[in-house]
């Protein structure tokens, strides 16, 4: 066989190796279940049913069977913030989601929404507790769960 077919070759097979290692790392990695709930406007009618759903899916599926992240950016920010309507269910779930095996639910804020409002405003939007900041901003990591294999919901 002439040398540039056994390089094609062995690239190939080598390629072909990479990636089901990849493919094994991957799904041993994510042996539970990962869900983004994405909150972009400010309706709080949405922001309960983005609540009901972090509280819900996890009841249904089981709490160390699952994750839930719920990612704010925008006018969905307001959700995050000190006076939502949704205060005490988001802190309570965030308490609960620090025992909990397969990661709970998380609360994330977007910092580049953030940056916005403290140029706009003068002053950076009070989270509440239990509350992160995502760096550098919602989308980004929004396409970094999907890259793990977490499943997507606009709310």
């Amino acid at each position: 066989m002439p040398t540039h077919q056994r390089r094609k070759s062995f690239v190939l097979s080598l390629a072909g190796a990479m990636l089901a290692s990849i493919l094994t790392s991957s799904a041993l990695a994510n042996d539970e279940g990962c869900l983004i709930v994405h909150v972009p406007q400010d309706d709080p009618k949405a922001w309960k049913q983005a609540i009901n759903i972090a509280n819900n899916i996890p009841k249904q599926l089981g709490a160390d069977s699952i994750r839930v992240e719920v990612v704010a950016q925008g006018p969905g920010l307001k959700l995050l913030t000190q006076g939502s309507p949704e205060t005490d269910r988001i802190q309570s779930l965030a308490l609960l989601s620090e025992n909990t095996l397969g990661g709970g639910t998380q609360f994330s804020a977007c910092a580049a929404t953030m940056a916005g409002i403290k140029k706009r405003t003068g002053k950076e939007p009070m989270l509440l507790d239990g509350v992160d900041i995502v760096r550098p901003g919602a989308v980004a990591r929004i396409i970094d769960l999907q890259e793990q294999g977490c499943s997507y919901i606009r709310i």
